[in-house]
């Protein structure tokens, strides 16, 4: 009797550490399936022209009798506005910002040895969605030579400046495209693998950025973005 139960006991254990075996086979299984992934980044790009230009006209006036200056800058601004209008820029799109004054006799650092004492200078603004026009403005500022106004290079301070501001419309295409970009890519890791792409575990909003194509062409836009997709793989 006790040999019998000794037995079936012995049957019993190898049994179970069997389904034991067998349970623990299926889970590791399991886990490294579960696993097997593959992350990729999807890349799309496109280039466009702005659809939106501001530039800033500084004109300047020095001397000493700051009532005459005033009169000279007022009149150069009324003759720069003028040339604006009758060349299509709309009046809403012209902003005139109020002469700046820098006396320099009142300067804290050294003598003025300008030979002159005011320097004022003014910055008309313009501000439009029709990038081309105002392209085509800039290139003829030497007509304003011609009517006795000269434009001062704005430098750093005041640069022309484009921008692509329906930029949020083309956002889901654009990260559509890049998603496209990283299956392909995550179905070439998997063919060269042996197995194939299940499904997206985890995918990024995309890093957008929006950069000049190059600096002599800064009205057009590269626009970039970068997305990080995670693909589960089966066999």
């Amino acid at each position: 009797m006790n040999i019998n139960s000794g037995i079936k006991q012995a049957v019993i254990l190898t049994i179970g550490i069997i389904v034991l075996g067998f349970c623990i086979k299926s889970g590791l299984e399991s886990v490294i399936s579960n696993d097997r992934k593959v992350v990729v980044k999807g890349l799309a790009e496109k280039e466009v022209e702005a659809d939106k230009v501001t530039w800033p006209i500084v004109s300047k006036e020095i001397g000493n009798d700051l009532p005459e200056l005033y009169q000279k800058i007022n009149a150069t601004t009324r003759t720069i506005r003028n040339f604006l209008v009758e060349n299509g820029v709309k009046a809403n799109e012209i902003n005139v910002n109020a002469p700046v004054v820098i006396d320099l006799n009142a300067e804290r650092y050294g003598e003025n040895r300008q030979g002159y004492r005011y320097n004022i200078t003014s910055i008309i603004t313009v501000t439009s969605k029709n990038v081309k026009l105002v392209r085509s403005i800039i290139a003829r500022q030497g007509d304003l030579l011609q009517k006795g106004v000269a434009i001062v290079d704005g430098g750093y301070e005041n640069p022309v400046k484009y921008e692509y501001v329906a930029f949020r419309q083309m956002k889901p295409k654009m990260m559509q495209e890049a998603i496209e970009n990283a299956e392909q890519t995550a179905t070439q890791f998997a063919e060269n693998s042996k197995s194939k792409i299940d499904k997206i575990m985890n995918a990024d909003q995309g890093q957008f950025s929006i950069e000049d194509r190059d600096s002599n062409t800064p009205y057009i836009k590269k626009v970039r973005v970068v997305t990080t997709v995670t693909y589960s793989l089966k066999n």
